[in-house]
């Protein structure tokens, strides 16, 4: 009888043990496929020319339907659109109904040109007012959240709460607050306080993201903004051929920033993809690349990305429906 019970119980386990099998052998199977981790995005160019609301809801619907990992919207009002605490309020809950986890990337027409009723400019007023509606937890908004990593956690950079980053698979994403409009300088006399404290904390973020890149062996960096740095631009000669090139007319807003991002990329040894709401060319948005480092401009389009990571990370754009 002991001897049964002992073969019962053998019996037992095997099975246990061979339904725990194919279980781990597809984990394992993953984290070997050659071809890495496939997941998919889509970006929401910040369109409010007849009206945001509409817009907003047509492109988050069209968003749900979609499998998605996640959406990243840029923007969520126009220039000509009231900057009042409503308005805020109902865009937020809005986005917060959306079915997928939706990251918010600030646009200038959200708070850099926002007076208050004596006209008076009140633009650091209104972003650090969204920075409570729409920053406040180290999340997502949306009914699915994604758990976020937000510059505010520093100490030193506690008002910055609109950079974020998060992971998905081998892909490191962040936003970073370099809104259209040259980067909101001011060409005024004095010192250009608010351009110059975002400045400070951005060259912090950016060194941060890239250190964290190197740490985790990411396959690529993916940074949304709304202004076009200009990734591509051709850095200006050094030397004597640099002293003799002639002044720009006006100062670039993007300039350190971009010089940033094209020493970081040459260092990086994955793909690094800035997105962000520039003109479209040929009405079709579409990755350009040099070397490692990309662009992909939205304008006010809503498209969606495929993204195929491994030895070399891929990305694909598709149409979406918006």
């Amino acid at each position: 009888m002991p001897g049964l019970q002992l073969s019962v119980v053998l019996a037992g386990m095997l099975a246990a043990l061979l339904a725990i099998a194919p279980a781990g052998a597809r984990e394992n199977g993953k984290k070997k496929n050659k071809d890495g981790d496939a997941h998919q995005f889509a970006v929401i160019g910040n369109n409010a020319a007849d009206g945001g609301e509409a817009w907003l809801k047509h492109a988050l619907k069209a968003s749900s339907e979609a499998s998605l990992d996640f959406v990243v919207l840029t923007g969520i009002k126009g220039d000509k659109e009231t900057c009042g605490d409503r308005l805020y309020q109902k865009r937020r809950d809005l986005i917060e109904d959306a079915r997928r986890p939706v990251i918010v990337s600030l646009a200038g027409s959200d708070w850099t040109g926002c007076r208050n009723s004596a006209g008076r400019t009140n633009a650091i007023e209104r972003l650090n007012r969204l920075r409570e509606l729409l920053y406040g937890e180290p999340s997502s908004l949306g009914k699915d959240k994604l758990a976020v990593s937000r510059l505010s956690a520093s100490p030193r950079f506690r008002s910055y709460a609109e950079n974020a980053h998060w992971q998905v698979g081998k892909v490191l994403y962040a936003t970073i607050n370099l809104p259209a409009g040259n980067n909101h300088y001011l060409p005024a006399a004095g010192r250009n306080s608010e351009y110059e404290d975002r400045m400070v904390a951005n060259r912090f973020w950016l060194n941060r993201l890239f250190a964290i890149a190197r740490s985790d062996k990411a396959d690529a960096v993916v940074l949304f903004s709304e202004g076009d740095v200009k990734p591509l631009l051709q850095a200006q000669p050094a030397g004597l051929r640099g002293l003799l090139r002639p002044e720009p007319a006006a100062f670039d807003g993007f300039g350190a920033t971009r010089r940033q991002i094209q020493t970081q990329a040459a260092k990086f040894k994955g793909k690094v993809l800035l997105v962000d709401s520039g003109a479209v060319e040929n009405g079709k948005p579409l990755i350009k690349w040099r070397d490692n480092l990309g662009q992909l401009s939205v304008g006010t389009q809503a498209v969606e990305v495929k993204v195929r990571s491994g030895k070399e990370a891929v990305f694909a754009v598709e149409d979406a429906e918006g």
